[in-house]
């Protein structure tokens, strides 16, 4: 498939031989897409694949997105084993990262516009067109097929009715209307055509209204009704970690800080909980957490730690085990990680240890640790000779991130995390990864897109993780970048004055890229890509960026020895053949490694 050209650049050439009308809506959709809604069956995949190729743009059907990134189950597969809350959350998702690819045309699902926050994204980056079938069409069509899990009722045409009837009045917000009949489906092309040339005028002129701080009163001109609508729109997410009796939930949105006390209460009534801090969250955060506990009438006591790595060590594991033994801490109480990947490392593994195991709450404070350590379990602290080495897996009851917190953090702090929200593209999204290339400034500050971004990063670990929970398979493909990455915290003695865990993964990340090419895996084109995006955004992709760096190639190789992946003595690295095609290359001969280090200081 075509790759979309990102917002704000030029548009496409229009294809030779188009005629002027075709020119024209071009021009009149000003680099925005084309998105396709309507009931099940009334054609938009069908209609909107045909109207991309007279347009010269690229077709996406967003259902298929959704089974390519649920690793190829059926959407009915996703509905009968997740349900349709599940499904939805990542439709939306999947929907907010394609409009941010650039002009396409775009077929979504039935029930994909009725969600406010996707109309909402339309209505920002698109011209929506609404397919309108009547009910006995609509029948006609989706008999034909057996894939419709919302029709496995005793009566589809009754449950359909109805549908059709709920979903009716928001269709009715959408751009354009055009009738979908039993007519060929060039006729419906030349038909939308149409009516894209005559409506694209008044819809310009309406958003142009808006613009001048009257967006309520243009948009209820525009739309009757839409922006009582849209006033249902909320900024939260939710992604469930599917590991039968352990599972438990990740929600993601704002004010969740304000609301711990009372979602603890409800998953642990009556218990108390030691939250575990550091020092600089304590300062910026605490009070507003302690406020909601003593709210929601839960009883706590605070243990505050130093910042930094140097606090992920077996001296502070038994100080922190202690105080929460002294503030009368019992089995079927909580311990709260609050605060960034040491702290919930540290906190989850007091719990896994305290009385032989205490159920724990996940509250991360810190972009790396909202989209990575906080979810799937793994707890721990450093030793002498390496990076988490003691530590054991202890899944939490509940992860809260709440991305007002985000805005407290420095621009250093946020970019490590962010490296972190890439690798999720590189280890198997391509199109997540395309999302970020096309608006990584969106992510750094806009709400709504550090949603988007979390909730991907946290549903792709989450899968994952449901599949090889202590990582005896596919786990270790969540460790891209890091056997670099760890070697280089090590050698720097986990300094974050020198170096932090996010910058250490993206010069990981780059060199794993660059390995992968020298080995004839994937493409030099590749490599430069991943570089070149982390760099974009700030992030350093070399060795010798690293500040003070004075360890030779031996160094390095001695202390990748010491990663958790290594087995019999061989080296495991996690390498690419391509964006979004990671896999995990055991055995790798330490020559070739050191052959592609000396590259390394050699090209430096």
């Amino acid at each position: 498939m075509t790759r979309p050209q990102p917002l704000g650049a030029p548009p496409a050439p229009v294809p030779a031989g188009a005629d002027e009308r075709v020119a024209a809506i071009r021009a009149g959709l000003g680099g925005r897409a084309l998105v396709f809604v309507g009931m099940m069956g009334s054609g938009k995949s069908a209609i909107g694949q045909r109207l991309a190729a007279r347009l010269g743009l690229p077709f996406v059907d967003a259902d298929a997105e959704i089974v390519a990134a649920a690793a190829g189950m059926t959407i009915p597969e996703i509905f009968a084993k997740y349900g349709e809350r599940y499904f939805r959350d990542g439709e939306r998702r999947v929907i907010m990262r394609l409009l941010n690819c650039g002009q396409i045309v775009l077929a979504t699902g039935g029930g994909a516009f009725m969600d406010p926050r996707t109309r909402e994204r339309i209505g920002e980056r698109a011209v929506s067109i609404w397919l309108d079938a009547d009910l006995k069409t609509l029948m006609k069509r989706v008999r034909r097929k057996n894939d419709r899990p919302l029709l496995h009722t005793d009566d589809p045409e009754e449950t359909l009715r109805q549908l059709l009837e709920t979903r009716r009045p928001v269709y009715e917000l959408s751009d354009i209307r055009v009738e979908s009949r039993d007519e060929p489906q060039d006729v419906m092309v030349e038909e939308t055509l149409g009516a894209l040339a005559a409506e694209l005028p008044r819809i310009d002129a309406m958003r142009r209204a808006a613009q001048k701080k009257d967006f309520t009163k243009a948009m209820t001109h525009l739309h009757p009704g839409r922006a009582q609508a849209e006033q249902g729109a909320t900024h939260r997410e939710t992604v469930h970690v599917a590991l039968g009796g352990r599972a438990y939930d990740i929600l993601i949105g704002s004010h969740l800080v304000e609301e711990a006390g009372e979602r603890i209460k409800r998953i642990a009534p009556g218990a108390a909980c030691a939250v575990v801090t550091d020092e600089n969250v304590a300062r910026l955060h605490l009070p507003a957490l302690e406020d909601s506990l003593k709210k929601a009438g839960v009883r706590y006591s605070t243990i505050v730690v130093k910042p930094g790595e140097g606090s992920k060590s077996l001296a502070t594991f038994g100080r922190v085990c202690d105080e929460a033994l002294a503030a009368k801490i019992e089995r079927r109480d909580l311990i709260v990680a609050f605060g960034g990947g040491v702290v919930g490392d540290l906190a989850g593994y007091v719990a896994a240890s305290l009385r032989r195991g205490s159920r724990f709450v996940q509250i991360p404070t810190t972009l790396l640790s909202q989209v990575d350590s906080s979810v799937g379990g793994k707890t721990g602290v450093n030793s002498a000779y390496g990076k988490n080495l003691i530590g054991a897996f202890h899944q939490p009851s509940l992860v809260l991130a709440d991305v007002d917190v985000l805005r407290t953090l420095s621009l250093r702090e946020f970019r490590a995390g962010y490296a972190e929200v890439v690798k999720y593209g590189l280890i198997g999204d391509k199109r997540f990864f395309e999302w970020l290339e096309a608006d990584a400034d969106a992510v750094f500050h806009s709400r709504a897109e550090q949603i988007c971004a979390v909730a991907v990063s946290c549903e792709t670990k989450a899968t994952i993780v449901a599949r090889d929970e202590t990582e005896q398979g596919d786990r270790a493909l969540l460790n891209l970048g890091h056997t670099f990455g760890h070697a280089f915290e090590l050698l720097t003695h986990y300094d974050s004055e020198r170096l932090v865990h996010g910058e250490g993964v993206a010069i990981g990340m780059a060199c794993a890229a660059r390995f992968s090419a020298r080995l004839g895996l994937c493409a030099q084109e590749d490599a430069r890509r991943v570089a070149r995006h982390l760099a974009s955004v700030g992030l350093p992709t070399e060795i010798r960026q690293i500040p003070g760096w004075d360890e030779d190639v031996h160094a390095i190789v001695s202390a990748m020895y010491q990663d958790k992946k290594v087995e019999g003595g061989a080296l495991t690295f996690i390498l690419m053949r391509g964006v979004g095609e990671a896999f995990i290359a055991k055995s790798v001969e330490p020559a070739e490694v050191l052959g592609f280090l000396n590259d390394e200081f050699a090209r430096a």
